[in-house]
């Protein structure tokens, strides 16, 4: 089934009027797992609204070594300097769990971020939910257990899929959460001897969400109130 532009939560809200204007110009592409959508530094030129694939915001290091500071799904959009006037992002974003999304022009973004009220505030209410989850992230990393960490990284993958079924490597949770790959193993077999998840290597199916819920630390529901604060009317977290 092709993705519906309105699996998208932001575009799903908008007025007819100014989703419609916007429509014209979306481009529905394939997002494969771990493909990146833009480099650190990198001069962006389109943003991506994901429909039904999730994007990891991640930081690099000179030494190669990495963590995410954000993850964006149904609920948001990729690209938020596009229309907050940096032109650049200084972190990498990278497919963390494959599907589409729908891919807009720049310049056609900012034009109507100028002139269209109810897109210019959505968004800028979305970048402040988002610089939320990132400030939260950076607290957790620092404080939680890499078990409340990788329960934290699950639901919110949850909450921006329609399946209770991950395809992922434990290595590239691993870079996510900056943690070693060794760590996650451990962490995963915890979860799996509780009845929580169930992995083979590249795949986690979730068997028991509200004993995810019950580990997770008080991050992931932080997060979650603060983008039900700023976005009342979105549904994906």
């Amino acid at each position: 089934m092709i993705p519906d532009s309105r699996q998208n939560h932001l575009l799903a809200v908008l007025p007819n009027s100014e989703f419609e204007r916007l429509h014209l110009n979306l481009e529905l592409v394939p997002l494969p797992l771990g493909k990146a959508l833009h480099e650190s530094g990198d001069q962006l030129n389109c943003v991506y609204f994901p429909t039904t694939a999730i994007v990891s915001l991640l930081y690099e290091l000179e030494n190669g070594a990495s963590a995410e500071i954000a993850v964006v799904g149904n609920e948001g959009v990729v690209g938020i300097a596009l229309f907050m006037g940096g032109g650049a992002m200084l972190n990498r974003a990278v497919v963390q769990s494959a599907g589409h999304a729908y891919r807009l022009n720049g310049q056609v973004l900012k034009r109507e971020f100028t002139r269209a009220a109810a897109l210019q505030h959505l968004l800028l209410r979305y970048t402040l939910a988002l610089t939320a989850q990132m400030a939260q992230t950076a607290v957790c990393n620092r404080h939680h257990t890499v078990d409340q960490q990788l329960c934290r990284w699950l639901l919110l993958s949850l909450d921006r899929l329609r399946s209770n079924d991950l395809e992922m490597t434990q290595e590239l949770i691993a870079n996510m959460l900056g943690v070693r790959r060794e760590g996650v193993t451990e962490a995963a077999g915890r979860l799996q001897s509780a009845g929580l998840i169930h992995y083979r290597r590249g795949h986690i199916s979730v068997l028991d969400r509200p004993g995810l819920e019950k580990r997770v630390c008080e991050c992931y529901e932080v997060v979650r109130k603060e983008f039900r604060r700023l976005l009342p009317d979105l549904t994906a977290v």
